[in-house]
């Protein structure tokens, strides 16, 4: 999860180092000239080596029976397996390799029934090639592509996106105020030296992102034990509180040195802006671990809502 934010952030703050020189050296126009050149370089390997990856997993049944209500043991007592899905029956022996059963497999969406204890057969080279694969739910597709959006309403995804989405809006805030504030007076940076600015931001998100990493999971295993051995979904909120320390400095570090740069200089307001983003990777982080872990059923297999609904919501909220 660290590493993706860092790929998304980390390539939009590296982006602006060097779209500063390529303006100044070539113009501007190069900038769009670039982007479609690369743009064209990577679409045949998007297309070669970029295979679809949906998979209806099975659905742990002593989970579903929690999340559905139907369980009438106490939480504290449930114990979910996490690899024992197959019974001892279906099992098979060592010397015994797994058929795929007919009614295992379908070949026209060549995946398994999410409930079927044998994973489908590996599909060839040009199989993965195939523009479309089959459906992954049998609902309505306009019911599926709407789904998202009703959901904005539920608590969990609200606060992910709120968590998210602020520090994000204060970050493209910053980005608009930064050319403003340098390449006027007293400094008056030319645009490779305003996009050079950019190299504060791209090295906060690298801090996140090895900060969310390293404190992601030690954060949740502290609590675990603090906790008698039971796990909770909500100790992946904790690193929120870290979030909190780097995105308030970095937002008030800025906000006061650069109101004043003639006084600070631009390395201070570069400086707090790397803390911001920082802050933002951890929360993007740290957001969408929780939602991960305590909504299972928004990125389950059907006939939930589809995988990936919760973070179509947190996009839209960024933009």
């Amino acid at each position: 999860m660290a590493l993706s934010n860092l790929a998304l952030f980390g390539g939009a703050f590296f982006t602006p180092v060097l779209v500063g020189k390529i303006t100044h050296t070539i113009g501007w126009e190069w900038s769009f000239y670039l982007v479609a050149i690369f743009a064209g370089a990577l679409l045949p390997l998007i297309f070669f080596f970029v295979p679809e990856t949906a998979f209806n997993r099975p659905i742990n049944p002593y989970v579903e029976a929690v999340e559905n209500g139907t369980s009438n043991r106490p939480m504290e007592d449930q114990h979910f397996p996490t690899t024992n899905l197959i019974s001892d029956k279906d099992r098979p022996e060592p010397s015994n390799p797994v058929s795929f059963e007919k009614h295992d497999y379908d070949a026209k969406t060549a995946t398994a029934s999410p409930r079927s204890p044998h994973p489908p057969p590996k599909v060839t080279f040009a199989q993965s090639l195939l523009p479309f694969n089959g459906r992954k739910s049998n609902a309505n597709f306009f019911k599926l592509a709407l789904r998202p959006f009703p959901l904005f309403f539920h608590p969990a995804v609200l606060w992910a996106c709120l968590i998210q989405g602020t520090l994000i809006g204060w970050t493209v805030m910053i980005g608009v105020v930064l050319a403003a504030i340098f390449l006027g007076p007293p400094l008056w940076f030319s645009e490779v030296e305003t996009g050079y600015m950019y190299t504060g931001p791209f090295v906060g998100a690298v801090i996140g992102f090895i900060i969310s990493g390293l404190l992601a999971d030690w954060s949740t295993n502290f609590m675990i034990k603090r906790n008698k051995g039971v796990y909770e979904p909500e100790f992946r909120i904790v690193l929120v509180a870290v979030q909190l320390v780097f995105g308030c400095v970095g937002l008030y570090g800025f906000g006061i040195t650069a109101q004043n740069v003639g006084r600070y200089g631009w390395f201070l307001p570069d400086m707090f802006f790397a803390f911001e983003v920082a802050g933002m990777v951890m929360g993007a982080v740290s957001s969408a671990l929780y939602i991960v872990d305590a909504h299972r059923t928004f990125s389950s297999p059907p006939p939930f809502p589809p995988a990936g609904a919760e973070e179509v919501r947190v996009e839209l909220t960024r933009r």
